[in-house]
């Protein structure tokens, strides 16, 4: 049996019928799918590689367009929270500070993470034939295995408790 009365009052925090939460909702779901159907196409068949005449060229405009989205995304998240039912617990300053250390540590990560693997590194120039000399050991990856993605959570928790 499992106990569903946690779940049913968070829920009762969470307006799921606003558009704005739908909106987000739909942003966090597709970006993710939609690079990695992109770059899994990529590699298997060159084909925007061929249409911008350089795997450098491909990657560095998929590269754009999921800035581009992650932006939106952002966007639908920000939205999103602004118009999602407060919890009152939440609104002081410990809850506020704790948000602004979550963002920073979430921030260093995907920062240096972008830093440590570059542009192509970042954005998927793997799948376009493009690799690193080396796997990337130094900091943020010898703190965690996937700190980009710890990272984002962690910008997105802190920004929800702000």
């Amino acid at each position: 049996q499992v106990d569903v009365r946690a779940m049913a009052r968070l829920f009762g925090y969470v307006d799921v019928t606003d558009s704005g939460f739908v909106a987000a909702v739909l942003s966090i779901a597709f970006n993710p799918f939609f690079w990695n159907v992109v770059a899994r196409w990529e590699h298997r068949t060159r084909a925007l590689s061929r249409l911008f005449g350089s795997p450098h060229a491909a990657c560095y405009c998929l590269g754009i367009v999921i800035l581009i989205l992650n932006c939106v995304r952002s966007h639908c998240f920000t939205e999103a929270m602004k118009s999602q039912p407060k919890l009152e617990g939440l609104d002081c300053n410990w809850a506020y500070y704790s948000g602004l250390a979550i963002l920073a540590v979430g921030s260093l990560f995907v920062i240096s993470s972008f830093l440590a693997l570059g542009f192509i590194g970042t954005f998927l120039g793997d799948y376009f034939g493009i690799l690193m000399e080396a796997k990337v050991t130094s900091f943020p990856f010898n703190v965690l295995d996937n700190p980009m993605y710890w990272g984002s959570t962690a910008v997105y928790l802190g920004w929800s408790l702000l």
